[in-house]
C-alpha cells in the first residue's frame, strides 16, 4: 500500500492516525508529496486527477481519494474494533462528527488560504470571517458534546483532534481554546497517543 502524503496536511494525519489505531501503519509506503492549488502536481495527477492528498494506492492497486474513503478502506482491513462504527446511533454520531472535524478544517484551510496565499489587495474581508464563523461554530458545537468523547476512539474523534491540531499549527483562527474547557480538556488526553505524538503537522 502506498501514500501520497504531506506532513503538514491535517487530511493525511487523519488516515494516518487511522492506520495507526488499526495496526496498519507498517505496511504503508509513505510518499512525500508536494501540492498546492495554484501549482499543479503530474506525479499526483496520474493518479488522482484531483490532485491532492492523501491519495491512497491499495496493494491491488486501487487509487482511493479523498481521507474519509481511505479511513474507511483501512477500517475494514482490520479484525480489531471498529474506528467506523458498522451501525446503528454510534454509526452517525461517528460520521457526524467526522463531517464536523472536517468542515471545521475545510474552513480553516480556506481562511489561510484567503489570508496567507491570496494577494492583500485581492483578500475578501466577508469571506474570511465567513469562514471563521464556521471554525468558532463547529469548535462551540464540539464543546458541546466533549463529556461523551472518552468512551471509545472513533473516526469522529480523530477528525475532531485533528480538525484541533491543525487550527493550532497554522492559526488562521488565533486562539481556539478559550471558552472550551472540556473540548480541551479532552483533547489533552487524545494527544497523549501514539497516533497523535507521530503525526504532529510539520512543514
Amino acid at each position: 500500500m502506498k501514500l501520497y502524503y504531506s506532513a503538514a496536511s491535517p487530511y493525511v494525519r487523519k488516515v494516518m492516525m487511522t492506520a495507526i489505531e488499526a495496526g496498519l501503519d507498517k505496511k504503508i509506503e509513505a510518499v512525500p508529496t508536494v501540492v498546492t492549488p495554484t501549482k499543479p502536481n503530474a506525479d499526483v495527477a496520474r493518479d488522482n486527477p484531483l490532485m491532492k492528498v492523501p491519495t491512497f494506492v491499495t496493494d491491488g492497486g486501487e487509487v482511493l481519494y479523498d481521507s474519509r474513503v481511505i479511513c474507511e478502506y483501512l477500517d475494514s482491513l482490520h479484525t480489531g474494533r471498529k474506528l467506523i462504527p458498522i451501525s446503528g446511533g454510534e454509526r452517525w454520531r461517528a460520521l457526524r462528527l467526522q463531517a464536523l472535524g472536517d468542515g471545521i478544517l475545510d474552513a480553516g484551510i480556506l481562511t489561510r488560504y484567503e489570508t496567507f496565499l491570496r494577494p492583500e489587495e485581492k483578500r475578501w474581508p466577508d469571506w474570511i470571517q465567513g469562514q471563521l464563523r464556521k471554525v468558532t461554530q463547529g469548535l462551540d458545537a464540539a464543546e458541546q458534546e466533549a463529556d461523551a468523547f472518552d468512551s471509545q476512539l472513533d473516526i469522529g474523534q480523530i477528525a475532531i483532534a485533528c480538525a484541533i491540531g491543525w487550527l493550532e499549527f497554522r492559526k488562521p483562527a488565533g486562539d481556539i481554546r478559550s471558552g472550551r474547557p472540556k473540548l480541551f480538556k479532552w483533547y489533552e488526553k487524545i494527544s497523549r497517543r501514539p497516533s497523535m505524538q507521530t503525526t504532529v503537522p510539520k512543514g
